[in-house]
């Protein structure tokens, strides 16, 4: 038998940016304990909405499946006296089972006779379990920080005001933060603030919705968000500027959705429509209206909580909460450019960058003598680079940046173009911060690349200059997300820059407040490239891939991944397994010597067809793949020397390798030196066999 489960927690309004998050975490919450103990359903629908969380269970069962439980007790040597008669420890076995002594056997367990007690587990009605299940899913909800309220001391991310759970049409026993569990939910704030009788799971969602102006649903409010918003954009003849993580917050603020659109003046256009837009979205949670071409629209669209009478008025009140926020923008803009860059650059003197690294203009000067030093290794122009660095932080002491912060960069690319800088150079000082994140598109000019690379490096090198290595929690100066940029960088933009080389340059840069530029380089370095490992795990990159090629000791990331891919191909190859074994097989007998094997194989002293043949194919294998590497072409290169398998076989089947003659021995250990040395070339392959 089974029956619909229903659960609803309601509460003050919910934290918006957290409520999906929530919502997924209760639900996974539910299920774990359901499925601990072993009860079936058929599906699991979560809702949430600002005031509630929420599940339905379909098809539950009514309770746990009975089983049969075989206990074993002592031995039976134990359990009874010479007389035949239970001793104590047969009792004690008994009494632990609540089982009376006459329920008990001897068997034997398949080692000897021992006493045992079987019974039937489970058949527990699942309505007992409900409480316990919730309790345990709802104190494990992923809250950063949780509050009291009232004279308890019970915790949760906002306070709890009703519990509506049923089990079919059978209310629930329970309670959970100190709320007994009733047939009552409530209505929107507004349009229903009452409560309202759930008789039966199923009836749940449609009676919120249809009576009490709630859409419990958190999709279905983002899809009918969605498609107001749009068509609200389409009525003024725009284009929504719809943020998927914006639609998310808006549909974690409401109950019963409607878009409105609202307008501003013509003049705020004048304006950078980035900071419109910011204004707009993190500070109204409102959608931007943009037209066929792009270009920001003097409109915009809220999303109202209410259905109102009179709409006219709710938009007007938007109105006149958006004007004095545009207007500010308006006059941080104005005032802005009453300044030349170059005198903002003047006040970073007053800015601590770090207190052993110095001020942010200590920091565009390191970052353009880097930036120039980049340029001529790169072909990019040696003087817009070090004008996009002497500029490039600029702007973080300007008003606009100072009340948008994430208006840095775009802001100085304004004042920039104002103040007649050349287009790329004004490009470069947004460019500067790409990528932010991962999967960020890269900077597109020459410019904006060097000068990305430049900064990061500055930055990578002074804070592990200065012994402030990231932890497994703390990285203040973001030297995880630095890294992959630098990497990203470097691979993408097929930049074959020695890294260590790099490093080294920006260090020199920060003179005597690095104390130990060697130990930094390596640290850093070091630090850098391990970044690769979880950049590979998520291509699905086997991690004996990446340690074949960081056997090299390689400092060219560019170089790297391309060896890294290419070892990946090989890796899928029949031949691969059979090669890399050899190739390990090779590497534990070379490993073992006292010396190194010579280099040269003489021809007169292969004795044996099978090591002729070896030789000759490893000779013209290297003559076939050596413009290939010179090229850098990897994988044509292991692709070619993947043929050698059959050789490599019939060699270590047919020929002894340590061979009494000492001419022999060593003549046959040069040729699987010879052999070695082809592979690794590209990487060490024989680190591609399973450690044992």
């Amino acid at each position: 038998m089974s029956r619909d489960f229903l659960i609803e927690l309601g509460t003050e309004e919910l934290p918006p940016t957290a409520l999906a998050t929530l919502s997924a975490a209760f639900k996974d919450g539910i299920v774990s304990g359901l499925q601990a103990l072993e009860l079936n359903f058929t599906e699991v629908k979560a809702y949430a909405a600002p005031r509630r969380l929420a599940l339905m269970v379909s098809e539950l069962d009514e309770s746990t499946p009975v089983k049969e439980v075989t206990v074993w007790g002592p031995p039976a040597k134990i359990a009874f006296d010479a007389d035949g008669k239970p001793t104590k420890a047969a009792e004690a076995f008994a009494k632990k089972n609540g089982a009376e002594l006459g329920e008990l056997a001897s068997e034997n367990d398949g080692k000897q006779d021992k006493l045992v007690y079987r019974k039937q587990a489970g058949g527990e009605l699942s309505i007992e379990k409900f409480e316990a299940i919730v309790q345990q899913s709802l104190a494990a909800l992923p809250i950063a920080k949780r509050m009291r309220w009232g004279a308890r001391r019970d915790e949760f991310v906002r306070p709890v005001q009703w519990l509506l759970m049923l089990f079919g049409n059978e209310l629930v026993d329970a309670e959970v933060y100190g709320v007994k569990a009733n047939r009552e939910t409530r209505g929107h704030r507004f349009h229903y603030d009452q409560t309202l009788i759930i008789d039966q799971p199923k009836e749940y969602a449609e009676k919120l919705e249809k009576i009490a102006y709630v859409m419990a649903d958190f999709e279905q409010r983002k899809a009918i968000i969605r498609e107001q918003v749009l068509a609200e954009a389409a009525n003024v003849g725009g284009q929504a500027m719809l943020d998927e993580d914006l639609l998310d917050e808006v549909t974690a603020l409401v109950e019963w959705p409607v878009a409105l659109t609202g307008k501003f003046e013509q003049r705020f256009l004048q304006v950078p429509s980035e900071a419109l837009v910011y204004s707009m979205k993190e500070h109204q949670k409102y959608f931007p209206v943009q037209n066929a071409e792009g270009e920001l629209m003097p409109f915009f669209i809220t999303v109202s909580n209410i259905e109102s009478k009179d709409p006219k008025q709710v938009i007007e009140g938007n109105e006149k909460v958006i004007r004095p926020r545009l207007a500010d923008a308006a006059f941080f803009y104005e005032t802005d450019k009453k300044t030349s860059l170059d005198d903002f650059r003047q006040r970073l003197k007053g800015i601590v960058f770090q207190a052993q690294l110095g001020s942010l203009f200590d920091k565009t000067e390191r970052i353009s003598k880097l930036a120039q030093k980049i340029a001529e290794q790169t072909g990019a122009d040696s003087g817009k680079c070090q004008r996009a660095a002497e500029l490039c932080k600029s702007d973080l002491v300007t008003d606009m940046v100072g009340e948008f912060d994430k208006m840095q960069g775009v802001a100085g690319m304004y004042y920039a173009q104002q103040g007649g800088e050349e287009a790329e150079v004004a490009q470069a000082l947004v460019e500067q911060y790409l990528p932010k994140f991962a999967g960020d598109k890269l900077p597109a000019s020459q410019t904006g690349t060097v000068i990305a690379l430049a900064d990061r490096l500055d930055t990578l090198s002074g804070i592990f200059g200065i012994g402030q290595k990231p932890t497994g929690s703390k990285d203040p100066f973001g030297l995880r997300r630095a890294s992959v940029a630098v990497l990203r960088l470097l691979v993408e933009k097929e930049l074959a820059l020695d890294l260590k080389a790099l490093l080294t340059l920006a260090i020199d840069n920060h003179g005597d407040s690095i104390k130990d530029p060697a130990a930094t380089v390596d640290t850093a370095f070091d630090y850098m490239i391990e970044r690769f490992r979880a950049w590979y795990e998520e291509e699905h990159i086997a991690p004996e891939v990446f340690m074949a090629v960081s056997a090299k000791h390689l400092t060219v990331p560019f170089d790297i991944n391309r060896r890294v891919h290419a070892v990946n191909e090989f890796s899928k190859l029949d031949d691969a397994a059979a090669l890399a074994a050899a190739n390990k097989r090779v590497s534990n007998i070379l490993a073992k010597l006292d010396s190194a094997p010579g280099e040269a194989v003489e021809e007169q002293l292969l004795q044996q067809v099978p090591e002729q043949k070896l030789a000759t194919a490893v000779a013209a294998k290297a003559d076939a793949v050596a413009p290939l590497f010179a090229e850098a072409k990897y994988t044509e290169v292991l692709s070619a020397l993947a043929d050698l398998r059959p050789q490599v076989d019939d060699f270590f089947e047919d020929v002894m390798v340590m061979a009494e003659d000492e001419a022999l021995r060593n003549n046959r250990l040069a040729l699987l030196n010879q052999l070695r040395q082809l592979f690794l070339q590209v990487a060490d392959i024989s680190l591609l066999v399973p450690a044992k």
